[in-house]
Protein backbone atom coordinates (compact mmCIF):
# COMPACT_ATOMS: atom_id res chain seq x y z
CA UNK A 1 0.00 0.00 0.00
CA UNK A 2 2.45 2.80 -0.98
CA UNK A 3 2.06 6.70 -0.09
CA UNK A 4 -1.05 8.31 -1.40
CA UNK A 5 -2.32 5.73 -3.16
CA UNK A 6 -6.58 5.92 -3.14
CA UNK A 7 -8.30 3.24 -2.44
CA UNK A 8 -11.58 4.40 -3.06
CA UNK A 9 -12.78 7.88 -3.85
CA UNK A 10 -15.48 9.91 -3.35
CA UNK A 11 -19.40 8.72 -4.12
CA UNK A 12 -17.86 5.44 -5.74
CA UNK A 13 -19.39 2.06 -4.99
CA UNK A 14 -16.74 -0.18 -2.82
CA UNK A 15 -15.82 -3.57 -4.23
CA UNK A 16 -13.06 -4.33 -1.41
CA UNK A 17 -12.88 -3.67 2.33
CA UNK A 18 -8.94 -3.19 3.35
CA UNK A 19 -7.08 -4.41 6.48
CA UNK A 20 -3.79 -2.76 7.47
CA UNK A 21 -1.22 -4.32 8.88
CA UNK A 22 1.69 -1.67 9.19
CA UNK A 23 -0.07 1.00 6.81
CA UNK A 24 -2.51 3.80 8.01
CA UNK A 25 -5.38 5.06 5.66
CA UNK A 26 -6.83 8.21 6.05
CA UNK A 27 -10.44 8.74 5.05
CA UNK A 28 -10.58 12.40 4.01
CA UNK A 29 -14.07 15.18 2.88
CA UNK A 30 -12.47 16.86 0.32
CA UNK A 31 -15.34 19.80 -0.53
CA UNK A 32 -15.93 21.41 -3.46
CA UNK A 33 -13.22 23.81 -3.84
CA UNK A 34 -10.50 21.12 -3.52
CA UNK A 35 -9.63 21.94 0.20
CA UNK A 36 -9.71 18.23 2.13
CA UNK A 37 -9.47 17.78 6.17
CA UNK A 38 -8.95 14.40 7.90
CA UNK A 39 -11.74 12.74 9.23
CA UNK A 40 -10.60 9.65 10.59
CA UNK A 41 -7.59 6.95 10.10
CA UNK A 42 -7.17 3.31 9.94
CA UNK A 43 -4.62 1.14 11.01
CA UNK A 44 -4.07 -1.69 11.98
CA UNK A 45 -6.60 -1.52 14.33
CA UNK A 46 -9.69 -1.73 11.92
CA UNK A 47 -11.19 -2.33 7.96
CA UNK A 48 -11.47 0.24 5.49
CA UNK A 49 -15.05 -0.22 3.86
CA UNK A 50 -17.26 0.03 6.72
CA UNK A 51 -20.23 0.82 4.25
CA UNK A 52 -19.63 -2.72 2.35
CA UNK A 53 -21.17 -4.54 5.65
CA UNK A 54 -23.80 -1.67 7.07
CA UNK A 55 -25.28 -1.09 3.94
CA UNK A 56 -24.27 2.11 2.28
CA UNK A 57 -22.48 0.40 -0.69
CA UNK A 58 -20.44 4.11 -1.03
CA UNK A 59 -19.32 6.97 0.93
CA UNK A 60 -19.07 10.61 0.18
CA UNK A 61 -15.50 10.63 2.08
CA UNK A 62 -11.99 9.36 0.03
CA UNK A 63 -9.36 6.98 1.41
CA UNK A 64 -5.45 7.73 0.85
CA UNK A 65 -2.77 5.76 2.38
CA UNK A 66 -0.64 8.59 4.58
CA UNK A 67 1.80 6.35 5.90
CA UNK A 68 2.57 3.12 2.91
CA UNK A 69 3.11 -0.21 4.73
CA UNK A 70 0.80 -3.38 3.61
CA UNK A 71 -2.50 -4.55 4.33
CA UNK A 72 -4.58 -7.47 3.02
CA UNK A 73 -7.66 -6.58 1.06
CA UNK A 74 -10.71 -9.21 0.64
CA UNK A 75 -13.56 -8.64 -1.94
CA UNK A 76 -16.61 -6.86 -0.73
CA UNK A 77 -18.92 -9.77 -1.25
CA UNK A 78 -16.72 -12.42 0.91
CA UNK A 79 -17.25 -9.56 3.98
CA UNK A 80 -20.74 -9.00 3.84
CA UNK A 81 -21.20 -13.31 3.75
CA UNK A 82 -19.66 -12.96 6.76
CA UNK A 83 -20.89 -10.67 8.57
CA UNK A 84 -24.72 -11.76 7.76
CA UNK A 85 -23.28 -15.53 8.45
CA UNK A 86 -21.72 -14.91 11.85
CA UNK A 87 -22.80 -13.30 15.17
CA UNK A 88 -19.06 -12.84 16.93
CA UNK A 89 -17.58 -10.96 12.98
CA UNK A 90 -21.25 -8.94 13.38
CA UNK A 91 -20.16 -7.97 16.44
CA UNK A 92 -16.65 -7.33 16.48
CA UNK A 93 -17.60 -4.90 12.86
CA UNK A 94 -20.26 -3.43 14.64
CA UNK A 95 -18.15 -2.44 17.71
CA UNK A 96 -15.36 -1.25 15.18
CA UNK A 97 -17.96 1.16 13.41
CA UNK A 98 -18.49 2.51 17.05
CA UNK A 99 -15.01 3.48 17.86
CA UNK A 100 -14.61 5.04 14.51
CA UNK A 101 -17.62 7.32 14.64
CA UNK A 102 -16.66 8.30 17.93
CA UNK A 103 -13.29 9.24 16.17
CA UNK A 104 -14.97 10.85 13.73
CA UNK A 105 -16.70 12.93 16.26
CA UNK A 106 -13.85 14.33 17.89
CA UNK A 107 -11.81 14.82 15.14
CA UNK A 108 -14.18 17.16 14.36
CA UNK A 109 -14.13 18.89 17.66
CA UNK A 110 -10.84 19.12 17.61
CA UNK A 111 -10.50 20.49 14.63
CA UNK A 112 -13.19 23.20 15.54
CA UNK A 113 -12.02 24.37 19.48
CA UNK A 114 -7.99 23.64 19.47
CA UNK A 115 -4.85 24.77 18.25
CA UNK A 116 -2.94 23.60 15.13
CA UNK A 117 -0.20 22.91 17.96
CA UNK A 118 -2.53 20.36 20.11
CA UNK A 119 -4.72 18.76 16.68
CA UNK A 120 -1.07 18.26 15.18
CA UNK A 121 0.05 16.36 18.72
CA UNK A 122 -3.09 14.37 18.57
CA UNK A 123 -2.61 13.50 14.86
CA UNK A 124 1.02 12.09 15.96
CA UNK A 125 -0.03 10.35 18.84
CA UNK A 126 -2.84 8.91 16.82
CA UNK A 127 -0.84 7.82 14.24
CA UNK A 128 2.01 6.25 16.61
CA UNK A 129 -0.97 3.93 18.07
CA UNK A 130 -0.80 2.29 14.44
CA UNK A 131 2.61 1.96 13.96
CA UNK A 132 5.06 -0.55 15.26
CA UNK A 133 7.68 2.05 16.01
CA UNK A 134 8.17 6.12 17.00
CA UNK A 135 8.75 7.22 13.85
CA UNK A 136 6.60 8.51 10.81
CA UNK A 137 7.53 8.86 7.12
CA UNK A 138 5.42 12.35 6.20
CA UNK A 139 5.66 15.37 4.95
CA UNK A 140 4.49 18.84 6.86
CA UNK A 141 2.31 19.45 3.30
CA UNK A 142 0.44 16.04 4.10
CA UNK A 143 0.12 16.68 7.54
CA UNK A 144 -1.70 20.04 6.90
CA UNK A 145 -3.71 18.39 4.20
CA UNK A 146 -4.90 16.02 6.80
CA UNK A 147 -5.19 18.75 9.73
CA UNK A 148 -6.92 21.13 6.96
CA UNK A 149 -4.72 23.92 7.84
CA UNK A 150 -2.08 26.05 6.38
CA UNK A 151 1.42 24.35 6.02
CA UNK A 152 2.68 26.92 7.97
CA UNK A 153 0.75 26.77 10.72
CA UNK A 154 1.86 22.95 10.82
CA UNK A 155 5.80 23.71 10.30
CA UNK A 156 5.09 26.27 13.60
CA UNK A 157 3.63 23.53 15.54
CA UNK A 158 6.58 21.36 14.61
CA UNK A 159 9.33 23.49 15.58
CA UNK A 160 7.55 24.52 19.04
CA UNK A 161 7.25 20.24 19.74
CA UNK A 162 10.78 20.08 18.63
CA UNK A 163 12.47 22.94 20.60
CA UNK A 164 10.47 21.44 23.56
CA UNK A 165 12.14 18.08 23.10
CA UNK A 166 9.26 16.22 22.28
CA UNK A 167 9.85 15.02 18.53
CA UNK A 168 12.47 15.50 15.73
CA UNK A 169 12.27 16.69 12.13
CA UNK A 170 14.19 15.61 9.48
CA UNK A 171 13.77 15.38 6.17
CA UNK A 172 10.09 14.23 5.96
CA UNK A 173 10.75 12.19 9.17
CA UNK A 174 9.20 12.66 12.37
CA UNK A 175 10.52 10.68 15.41
CA UNK A 176 8.65 11.18 18.38
CA UNK A 177 11.16 10.84 21.66
CA UNK A 178 9.13 12.23 24.52
CA UNK A 179 5.76 10.44 24.00
CA UNK A 180 4.43 11.45 27.27
CA UNK A 181 5.02 14.80 27.16
CA UNK A 182 3.52 14.93 23.39
CA UNK A 183 0.41 13.40 25.57
CA UNK A 184 0.82 16.10 28.14
CA UNK A 185 0.77 18.81 24.87
CA UNK A 186 -2.15 17.25 23.39
CA UNK A 187 -5.73 18.16 23.91
CA UNK A 188 -8.11 15.67 25.80
CA UNK A 189 -9.23 14.48 22.09
CA UNK A 190 -6.52 11.91 21.49
CA UNK A 191 -7.28 10.59 25.08
CA UNK A 192 -10.84 10.25 24.38
CA UNK A 193 -10.43 8.36 21.26
CA UNK A 194 -8.10 5.80 22.84
CA UNK A 195 -10.17 5.48 25.76
CA UNK A 196 -13.52 4.48 23.71
CA UNK A 197 -10.76 2.09 21.19
CA UNK A 198 -9.84 0.26 24.41
CA UNK A 199 -13.33 -0.23 25.43
CA UNK A 200 -14.70 -0.98 22.41
CA UNK A 201 -11.93 -3.31 20.95
CA UNK A 202 -9.72 -5.41 23.64
CA UNK A 203 -6.74 -6.53 22.53
CA UNK A 204 -7.28 -10.15 20.92
CA UNK A 205 -5.72 -12.94 23.72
Amino acid sequence: MPLGQALYETGETLSYGYFPTTAIVSLMYVTESGASSEIAMVGNDGIVGVPLFMGGGSTPSRAVVQNAGEGFRMCGRAIREEFSRSASVMMLLLRYTQALVAQMAQIAVCNRHHTVDQQLCRWLLLSLDRLPGNELVVTQELIANMLGVRREGVTQAAVACQKAGLIRYRRGRITVVDRPGLEQRSCECYAVVKAEYDRLMPPVR
